[in-house]
């Protein structure tokens, strides 16, 4: 019995350093698309969500503890993203990240907000990715649609000097619609009743051909001098078949569209316009971005897919300052911390926050001309006045 005792005890207190190892670690989770069409959108934030995390790690790690990271893939089917969810948060996550789009992340933020933890999508721009649309624990990295549609209108106005615009939304994701209406709302601000040349619309999740749509722009093309194209999921597909019934009229659109991956579609592409959270070109007018960008190239082989990974630098940057204000992982301390940021200065941009409401809708974009097949960014812009944000 002795013997058996002493085994026993001499066990428990060699195992005890490796427990008391593992509760040092500090959990982030990952429910994200990393297959399927929407895997572009995400795996620029993933890759620098972890950048994020070494960065932090190689500084002592957050509140004395390691950051590791735990992943589970929703296949681009907000169906599994609850299941994903639901997969990191038994892995102990205290933070979900969660896919760059309201509809797609939506179903895994509603699961960490049912578990009182910090759920952050990259980039959905949509304002109900928060306390109105998910709940109060769910922020978003993303600039506003209405800021967004505010900047194109401004841009399109007094950058390029169009005064008759075609709209062309896409309504698979409240993303197109909700940055189309904004637009729509600042243009007609700016140009009247009489501004709008056109509207048409499609929905990419059924419609792969729009010959229809883009007849009808065809026979509006005189009365029009630049298209708002609201576009994201296979919209290479979309702007090929614009510009080869030969309409070869100026197009803007939103930080859907930015990086090149998209660009084998239509391989010469000219005056084509997209927002963006910073150049993924090495030619930002920020340094940092730069930096940012020259630094992820070095660590995977290659640069962002687009823009949006500084969202993702910028969830692991927020969520940390956060909890080191708090001094504490608890949900509802962090909330309270991440509630009172104001202009606080993340790598993707001044970021604000407030009780009531969790996306930004007054930061500076960069916008990037596409000539020639060759992308590069002409700018940071701004909008002198924005919608409100309504629900």
């Amino acid at each position: 019995m002795k013997t058996g005792t002493r085994f026993l005890l001499t066990t428990l207190i060699a195992a005890m350093p490796l427990a008391a190892a593992a509760q040092e670690d500090v959990t982030v989770g990952f429910a994200i698309a990393l297959s399927g069409f929407v895997a572009p959108y995400d795996d620029g934030p993933y890759k620098a969500a972890k950048l994020a995390i070494e960065d932090i790690n190689a500084k002592g790690g957050l509140l004395g503890r390691k950051i590791v990271e735990v992943s589970a893939d929703t296949a681009s089917d907000p169906a599994q993203g609850a299941t994903a969810a639901t997969d990191v948060l038994s892995k102990n996550a205290e933070l979900v990240m969660v896919t760059c789009d309201f509809d797609f992340g939506a179903p895994a933020a509603l699961v960490a907000q049912s578990q009182n933890k910090i759920a952050f999508s990259s980039c959905a721009a949509d304002a109900k990715f928060g306390v109105q649309g998910i709940g109060p624990n769910a922020y978003t990295m993303a600039t506003a649609t209405n800021h967004q549609g505010a900047i194109l209108a401004e841009f399109a106005w007094n950058t390029l000097g169009k005064r008759n615009v075609y709209i062309l939304n896409d309504l698979q994701v409240e993303y197109n619609k909700s940055l189309c209406s904004n637009f729509e709302k600042r243009w007609r601000e700016l140009a009247g009743g009489e501004g709008v040349s056109g509207y048409d619309e499609y929905n990419a999740g059924n419609d792969t051909v729009i010959a229809a749509q883009v007849s009808r722009m065809k026979d509006a093309e005189a009365k029009s001098d630049v298209i708002m194209f609201c576009g994201a999921i296979n919209g290479g597909s979309y702007v090929r078949q614009i510009r080869a019934a030969g309409i070869g009229l100026p197009m803007i659109t939103g930080e859907s569209m930015d990086g090149t991956y998209w660009l084998e579609a239509v391989p010469d592409l000219s005056e084509f316009y997209n927002l963006t959270y910073g150049s993924i070109h090495g030619d930002d007018p920020n340094p940092r971005i730069n930096d940012f960008v020259a630094k992820f190239t070095t660590s995977y082989g290659e640069a962002p897919v687009t823009g949006h990974a500084l969202t993702g630098y910028g969830v692991i940057e927020a969520w940390a300052r956060a909890v080191e204000a708090a001094g504490s992982f608890e949900a509802d301390a962090v909330r309270a911390k991440l509630d009172a940021f104001s202009g606080e200065d993340l790598l993707v941009g001044k970021t604000s926050f407030t009780s009531d409401l969790h996306i930004n809708n007054n930061r500076p974009m960069t916008i990037i001309k596409i000539d020639g097949g060759k992308a590069s960014a002409i700018g940071v812009f701004d909008a002198e006045k924005t919608p409100e944000i309504t629900f």
